[in-house]
């Protein structure tokens, strides 16, 4: 176990050594890596939005919009096909899915049938199965009256079309800002994720995504006066529409489209050469060329509409036909709308409205404090980890701390190589690492020190410890990994990026606690040839140690019952402090532009601004406020409508640090993933434990960690600490972390129900309790001071976070030894009668 062939050891360093040269470019600013020769590695971490800053948004496309398109525009055809075809017709409407048409003379239906069976014929489609759909149904559920009726299939084609189109359409906006490297992509069948990276006004890309931006050019009806027809009804075939003047100017105009936008080919934010006044330059297609053209001929002296969006940007008199194709738009623009205006029109206008649904915004300042408080908390926490490792071990701590730095270099290096997105509670992750990557050192050691005191040379305890501690590494990290699994794939933004930083922290930990520390110790072993393992400077739990828990397992139990009975209590009536996450609303943070923020100032302003229920609190320094604001009723435009207002209120002294909305759609299904997410880990940890052990082993596995759980939620409870999707991440962390103290337990009792076949249930979990005491005792220390350093120095923002983990360590270190070992005895693993060939000598049970 010991010996390593030099190719192997070769190949160990070398791992080493491209560990530290990968992770090395995170040290280097970045105009100084890019002078250096091209052959140098030069990735870096991607940086999540919470540390550099920048926009998170989840637009939603409307499909009650798509389906109204599609009905009038089924509802024109059907018109259009039926003069074509000479068929009088009466009662042509829409409603719903469903349009339908009455023929006058019952004697044409079949020729009606025949002119609309374009409708109903069957359109190509390489999304389904077989090429194509039917888009319409038709019926006649009486003579002469004809119903169209949208399928399942054709709805879903449109959908899945429309958000194909919508997607280029976004992208195309959103490189037009001059963004960064953002991210635009689908999600769902009807969602679109946005992501914007060191963004400096997010306000602008919301404006930008969530116009539609269907320009048209229409005739002003001038056959009445537009006061007229307001006050009574407007011509056929016309309509009223309002500027977006303030306040806004109603024009009559027709519906019948000159051109639309969809002719435009090129559109510029200029200058007016006469009144130096911003405008949009525009330019047709030979088509819309041809049209605008032939529109402005016939009707010189009359008045056209540029519309967008059903509000009339300008109505401008037709002196002359424009017959060059190209044009302007005026109307009042500012030189950022002028722009604004010219980039809609280039991308293209949307299919269908989109919906902000999820909005999360950093700003820059914010980011740099996050780093700069993860930084302060990493370092901390390795210092008191590193610290503790030597004074519990004296030269192998040392060891022990080399294999650690290369446990950070590695994670570093394989996000930088992986292009994974390193967010704030991706540093959580890293820094909860470093304290539970001891764990597999501190179970070798322990393993190695009894070892030794059975009387086995150095060698010999040493080669077993690596031995035997190597089942029990993997067993309780695969459980960890379970839970991480599941939160990767059910978490989304920063917690997806703690999932991802933990999961490989995980996977490095096998390799460098118990391959490059093996190496390490092999390599002393061979110059130093120790007579002694090396002691440690202090002693935590002395060898020998015989405390009789399982005496006190029914104390244990009733107090863990009354606590969880409390918890269930205090959640059904003092109820949890549901973040934005879960209950929809808006959250943000502001920081004073000078002097200390005025509290009372800020709750008198958002009083008056009608948006429902308004918390505002202080936030780390006097200077930083917390807004939260309550879901609102009128769904997910109306949670924008409050960042508006209170953006409008308050950005004159305050700077807007972070935005995060969630409306009832995505509020609904994060709680339903939150509780999948706790089951699908819980029901996965069932299956692996029962695969290695046995069903009471499982069983009580899972006791215990609901226990925990339980335990949790009476902690949010009670604190008041708000309850958001990090809060799922902190909980399916202690599932993984109170696992992990399980196995390493129960992984004890299974050796000794081998060794002590017949020794009474109860002082078989004694010894192994009392034997792996000293390893659940110095890995519970090093994870608690790792989040420590978190809970103090790591920022506001996860503190809640890490005060969750904090809690469920500890819990979930005392469910190890009080609930889940005492179960065993419960679940009847073994009679309780002890065999007479086994007696006890020198304080200790042997099998005779």
């Amino acid at each position: 176990m010991l010996y390593f062939s030099r190719w192997k050891a070769i190949l160990i360093w070398l791992a080493v050594a491209a560990t530290f040269i990968l992770a090395a470019p995170n040290l280097i600013p970045a105009d100084t890596l890019a002078k250096l020769p091209s052959w140098v590695p030069k990735k870096q971490m991607t940086l999540g939005l919470d540390l550099q800053g920048g926009s998170h948004i989840l637009l939603k496309i409307d499909q009650n919009d798509l389906i109204k398109d599609r009905l009038e525009a089924t509802r024109d055809e059907i018109r259009t096909l039926l003069r074509d075809a000479k068929v009088g017709y009466t009662g042509l409407s829409g409603t719903g899915r469903m349009v339908q048409v009455r023929v006058r003379d019952t004697a044409q239906v079949d020729a009606a049938k025949e002119a609309l069976k374009a409708l109903i014929a069957p359109v190509t489609s390489g999304l389904f199965t077989g090429g194509s759909i039917t888009e319409w149904a038709m019926d006649e559920p009486e003579p002469g009256l004809l119903r169209f009726t949208m399928t399942d299939a054709g709805i879903k084609y449109r959908s899945t079309t429309a958000l194909a189109q919508s997607i280029e359409v976004v992208d195309r906006r959103v490189n037009e800002l001059g963004t960064t490297e953002p991210i635009v992509q689908r999600q769902g069948d009807d969602r679109i994720l946005v992501q914007v990276p060191g963004l400096q006004d997010p306000q602008r890309l919301k404006e930008i995504l969530g116009q539609t931006a269907k320009l048209t050019f229409q005739m002003v009806d001038q056959s009445m006066p537009v006061q007229e027809a307001l006050n009574g009804r407007p011509p056929a075939g016309s309509s009223v529409l309002y500027s977006k003047d303030d306040p806004p100017v109603p024009y009559l105009i027709e519906n019948r489209v000159i051109v639309s936008g969809e002719n435009l080919v090129d559109a510029q934010a200029t200058f007016n050469s006469q009144n130096n006044e911003p405008v949009v330059s525009f330019r047709f297609d030979s088509k819309g060329a041809t049209r605008f053209g032939q529109a402005t001929q016939q009707n010189v002296g009359k008045l056209f509409a540029i519309i967008l969006d059903n509000q009339v940007i300008s109505a401008p008199q037709i002196r002359e036909p424009i017959l060059g194709g190209t044009g302007q738009i005026s109307g009042n623009f500012t030189a950022q709308s002028a722009n604004d205006l010219a980039v809609l029109l280039r991308a293209g206008a949307l299919p269908a409205t989109l919906t902000v649904i999820e909005e999360r915004t950093v700003g820059p300042g914010l980011g740099q404090d996050s780093i700069q408080a993860g930084k302060i908390a990493g370092i901390i926490g390795s210092i008191l980890v590193v610290a503790f490792m030597f004074v519990a071990y004296g030269f192998l701590g040392f060891l022990a701390n080399i294999a650690l730095a290369v446990h950070v270099a590695m994670i570093v290096a394989l996000l930088s190589l992986l292009g994974a997105t390193l967010t704030l509670p991706g540093i959580a992750g890293i820094v909860l690492t470093i304290g539970m990557a001891v764990d597999s050192n501190v179970l070798i050691y322990e393993r190695i020190r009894e070892e030794r005191r059975n009387g086995r040379s150095v060698i010999q305890a040493i080669d077993t410890g690596f031995s035997k501690a190597l089942a029990t590494i993997v067993d309780s990290n695969v459980t960890s990994l379970i839970a991480t699994v599941v939160l990767f794939y059910l978490g989304t933004g920063p917690v997806k990026g703690f999932a991802v930083t933990f999961a490989i922290g995980i996977l490095t930990t096998v390799f460098t606690a118990f391959t490059f520390t093996r190496l390490l110790v092999s390599m002393w072993l061979r110059r130093a040839k120790p007579k002694e393992i090396p002691r440690a400077p202090v002693t935590f739990v002395p060898p020998g140690t015989k405390i009789p828990f399982m005496g006190i397992r029914r104390w244990t139990f009733a107090l863990s019952s009354a606590l969880s009975i409390l918890s269930v209590v205090l959640f059904m009536t003092v109820n949890i402090n549901y973040g934005v996450d879960f209950k929809g609303g808006s959250l943000i943070e502001v920081q004073s532009k000078s002097g200390p923020a005025n509290i009372a100032d800020i709750r008198g302003k958002l009083s008056q601004l009608n948006i429902g229920e308004v918390q505002v609190q202080q936030f780390g320094n006097d200077n930083d406020v917390l807004i939260r604001v309550a879901a609102q009723s009128e769904g997910d435009n109306a949670e924008q409508s409050v960042i508006d207002k209170v953006r409008g209120e308050l950005q004159d002294s305050y700077d807007f640090r972070r935005v995060e909305v969630v409306g009832p759609t995505v509020s609904s299904e994060l709680a339903k993933q939150g509780t999948i997410g706790m089951l699908v880990a819980l029901v996965g940890i069932l299956i692996y434990v029962w695969f290695r052990f046995e069903w009471q082993f499982a069983v009580g596995a899972i006791v215990a960690t609901v226990h925990d759980i339980v335990m949790t939620i009476g902690f949010f409870c009670l604190t008041g600490i708000e309850f958001n999707q990090s809060s799922i991440a902190a909980i399916l962390t202690i599932i993984g972390y109170s696992l992990n103290d399980t196995i390493v337990v129960y992984d004890r009792v299974r050796e000794d129900l081998r060794k002590y076949k017949k020794m009474p249930m109860p002082q078989l979990l004694n010894n192994a309790i009392n034997e792996t005491l000293s390893r659940t005792t110095l890995t519970s220390v090093t994870t608690i001071l790792a989040l420590l350093a978190l809970v103090l120095f790591g920022g506001e923002v996860i503190r809640s976070f890490t005060l969750a983990m904090l809690f469920g360590v500890v819990f979930g270190t005392y469910s190890s030894i009080f609930i889940a070992a005492p179960l065993l005895i419960l679940f009847k693993l073994r009679s309780s009668d002890a065999a007479e060939g086994e007696k006890p000598v020198n304080g200790k049970a042997v099998a005779t």
